[in-house]
């Protein structure tokens, strides 16, 4: 599981970030950028961060660790402004905690990523329909002269529709993916990109997807008419995953090899 922390102090507000994150200090002496439920975006933006994230980890994707961040009623009562209070206040219990990258800066491409980095955060993007890295938002991080992975609260896109129609696994595993935007694209050659596609594969087996799936809190789990309990949400993230990874020749930039 996640490890779970108290926010002790909301810091500032990162007013860059459309859902309107903000610094965080902890109750174990971290700071993270949280992310927060009662932002318009929602619940499922924190699980499309969670498994989106973990499953870059397991690929070797640099990605802030991320803990379960609970904010407690208090921690509003001092906010000047409004609009923030209103969104802690919203935001009462668990949220998303991500580590706070203390000196980073955006990437800008002025020292492109090596291939074998660029890599799998291209099969990532499309692996999970990540349509949010392109150069008006890259969402990576120049950190220790290494290249970090953030905001993946987009990818997994369809999962806003299963409030209103069955999931359907086989629709995501077809879902192409346009990589003539995204940041990288220019980095990684197709061959190369085939060649992450059997890394991928071969790390990431049913049980490694149950286990990631696995991290993300019961309650943030929505259950809507098809999905009437938790488990069968955990079971159709686990399943549209497992049916787009056995698919690489509809989404997979430059084709499977």
């Amino acid at each position: 599981m996640l490890e779970r922390v108290a926010a002790v102090r909301y810091a500032v507000p990162l007013r860059e970030g459309g859902s309107l994150p903000g610094v965080v200090e902890a109750s174990d002496d971290g700071t993270y950028v949280a992310k927060l439920r009662g932002a318009g975006q929602g619940l499922k933006v924190l699980v499309a961060e969670v498994i989106v994230g973990e499953i870059g980890r397991l690929l070797g994707v640099a990605v802030p660790r991320m803990v379960v961040l609970d904010l407690p009623r208090a921690i509003a009562r001092y906010e000047a402004d409004e609009e923030v209070q209103d969104l802690l206040t919203a935001s009462i219990g668990d949220n998303l905690g991500v580590d706070y990258l203390p000196g980073s800066f955006g990437y800008d491409g002025s020292r492109p990523a090596a291939a074998e980095v660029a890599a799998p955060i291209l099969w990532l993007d499309a692996f999970t329909a990540n349509v949010d890295r392109t150069w008006a938002n890259p969402n990576l991080l120049l950190w220790h002269r290494e290249v970090w992975a953030i905001d993946h609260g987009a990818a997994l896109y369809v999962h806003h529709a299963w409030a209103r129609r069955a999931p359907d696994a086989a629709r995501f595993a077809a879902l192409p993916f346009d990589a003539s935007e995204h940041v990288l694209a220019e980095l990684v050659p197709a061959g190369q990109l085939a060649a992450q596609q059997e890394r991928a594969a071969a790390t990431l087996t049913e049980p490694a997807l149950r286990a990631v799936v696995d991290l993300v809190p019961q309650e943030w789990l929505e259950t809507s008419e098809a999905l009437p309990t938790a488990d069968g949400v955990r079971e159709a993230y686990v399943e549209h995953l497992r049916a787009r990874l056995a698919a690489p020749q509809h989404w997979l930039p430059g084709g499977s090899s």
